[in-house]
């Protein structure tokens, strides 16, 4: 079950604190249950140097895709508390996965998925984003995934979400991705060294996304009236999804 994602932000009023609530509304949501790339949406093993595509957002509009320039494999196993995800194998530098929805008439944007890899599997991604499906700008710097199951870590399963596995973005300062007909965002493979730290990305190395969904923060009316006429400032905090 998916619920609602809220930030408290610290606003200055005149010299005076406010605390204000600030939910995020889904743009697109894919959670893999019913587009199950590998099963039901796509080829589990395309070829090499061909995409994966056509894998719909559960929630809101938009669509997500994959691209290995190897012969990779595609599945759908268990999620972060959930029966699906996106998984796939045989990891290069360069490889990723994209997701693409529209912004028109939205700011504000935010990010929120769970993302983890076997030992084998990619240790290192970049996210990045573009508005025309060719030229990406990285987003932040590079990111560490999790070998899965690696102690004192619960590993993936159908029934129990862990947090340490979702990364959250707020993307508000990038006012490129407002009110745009596309945005694509990607998670690019960005290094040789496996998730467990041991050795090179091996071919049967897997990484998979879950729960990958783009939102816009909207502070609610209350919370706006409390701040008063004061710059909001200072702290963000997201409350993760239970």
């Amino acid at each position: 079950m998916k619920t609602m994602t809220k930030f408290f932000v610290f606003a200055a009023a005149f010299g005076a604190g406010a605390l204000v609530t600030v939910q995020a509304q889904t743009i697109a949501d894919w959670t893999f249950e019913t587009t199950q790339p590998g099963v039901v949406d796509g080829p589990a093993s395309p070829g090499a140097g061909v995409w994966i595509t056509n894998i719909l957002a559960e929630v809101g509009s938009g669509t997500a895709s994959g691209f290995h320039a190897g012969a990779a494999t595609y599945s759908s196993p268990a999620g972060n508390g959930s029966v699906r995800s996106f998984s796939s194998a045989l990891w290069a530098v360069g490889d990723f996965y994209q997701f693409e929805t529209s912004t028109l008439g939205l700011n504000n944007i935010t990010l929120s998925y769970d993302q983890v890899s076997s030992g084998t599997g990619p240790g290192t991604f970049q996210l990045a984003y573009s508005t025309d499906g060719v030229s990406f700008t990285s987003i932040g710097t590079t990111y560490t995934v999790l070998d899965n199951g690696l102690a004192p870590n619960a590993s993936w399963n159908a029934t129990t979400a862990n947090p340490v596995y979702t990364f959250s973005d707020d993307l508000s300062a990038i006012t490129a991705i407002d009110n745009a007909a596309t945005v694509y965002f990607r998670l690019i493979d960005s290094g040789t060294e496996d998730a467990a730290g041991t050795a090179n990305v091996g071919t049967g190395g897997t990484d998979r996304v879950d729960n990958f969904t783009v939102a816009q923060a909207v502070p609610e009316p209350a919370s706006i009236a409390l701040a008063g006429l004061g710059g909001l400032a200072l702290l963000i905090i997201r409350r993760r999804r239970s």
